[in-house]
């Protein structure tokens, strides 16, 4: 039996019908989840701010970026680093996402104007950091918090022994909308039956608790297909007050994790507020046969883009309702 295990994580799952769950509305306490919000909003960031994907970011490209309505180009220098600087050029204001990089620096389309990362006077690029599957910026002006020389990052598997991909969606709320939503993790067989099952909140952290204590422990079974699932044991966690992060403690893809950060972009025409969802999931597996996923990594990685896409397709209209909601009381 440990030897099939071993080689097959996979089970029979026994699952009620749909509508037959046990309830969870009476675990799923609003103060609960709101005191784990404002412990997570009081922690610090450093003022630093997820932008996407480290693939994304290629040699030879800028990439256009925003972050509470501060317009940002992303491009790597000669050396592969990245650097962050304002999305206008200091001339007359030409779009720098469209300059071409050449040999590390930004050429400007409009009129040729050459910049790096050491800036020139009007325009002061930004400190960034690239942690092998994120990129990040500092933006202290809009941060509001005492600055740290690199973002908080979690634990995660080593790269070498592991496969991540990362999904971006844009959903209109803002970001304690989209942590709440995480810090509920009562939902997941109710909202989210095609991927979960047996659902059980095995701990939750008290109205006031230690940061040891500030977790939720799961247990679940993910479901692969028609009657088939992986049962495992998670926890959910924030490092920081934009991020949370799912940590698989054991099961198959002990290590594993899928990190939620939440970046704010500003409002849209119509005042209301957007927020970029970027969830790295980076998983890992003492199986034998995970060497083979891992050479498989470039045709795996759109499949968990989708699955991961699909979750937030549903938690998206949660955060969305969560925020219509807090914004349309009375004050």
């Amino acid at each position: 039996m440990a030897l099939t295990a071993r080689f097959n994580p996979l089970r029979l799952l026994r699952t009620p019908a749909w509508p037959d769950q046990a309830p969870t509305w009476a675990d799923a306490k609003p103060a609960v989840i709101d005191a784990a919000l404002r412990r997570a909003e009081a922690r610090p960031s450093g003022n630093w701010f997820v932008l996407g994907a480290s693939s994304e970011l290629r040699p030879g490209r800028a990439l256009g970026r925003g972050v509470a309505g501060i317009e940002l180009v992303v491009w790597r220098d000669s050396e592969g680093a990245p650097h962050v600087g304002p999305g206008a050029c200091p001339h007359l204001g030409a779009p720098l996402c469209d300059a071409a990089v050449t040999e590390g620096r930004l050429l400007c389309r409009w009129h040729g104007l050459s910049l790096d990362g050491a800036g020139r006077p009007g325009w002061r690029p930004w400190p960034a950091h690239d942690d092998g599957v994120l990129i990040w910026v500092r933006l202290d002006e809009i941060g509001g918090q005492d600055s740290l020389p690199a973002p908080v990052l979690t634990t995660r598997p080593p790269a070498e022994s592991s496969v991540s991909a990362v999904m971006t969606m844009i959903g209109r709320c803002e970001p304690a909308d989209v942590v709440a939503n995480r810090l509920d993790p009562w939902h997941g067989s109710w909202f989210h039956p095609y991927s979960f099952a047996n659902l059980r909140v095995v701990s939750a952290p008290g109205l006031d608790c230690a940061d040891a204590e500030d977790r939720f422990v799961v247990q679940v079974a993910y479901r692969v297909g028609g009657p088939l699932g992986v049962p495992v044991t998670a926890e959910f966690s924030c490092p920081e007050p934009r991020t949370v992060v799912m940590t698989i403690v054991d099961g198959d893809g002990a290590g594993s994790v899928v990190e939620t950060h939440a970046t704010p972009l500003g409002p849209g025409r119509d005042g209301i507020h957007r927020t970029a969802v970027v969830e790295a999931t980076v998983a890992h597996s003492d199986r034998p046969g995970f060497t083979v996923a891992r050479a498989l990594a470039p045709a795996l990685r759109p499949l968990m883009r989708r699955a991961a896409a699909r979750l937030w397709r549903d938690d998206l209209a949660y955060a969305e309702r969560r925020y219509t909601q807090r914004t349309s009381r009375p004050s």
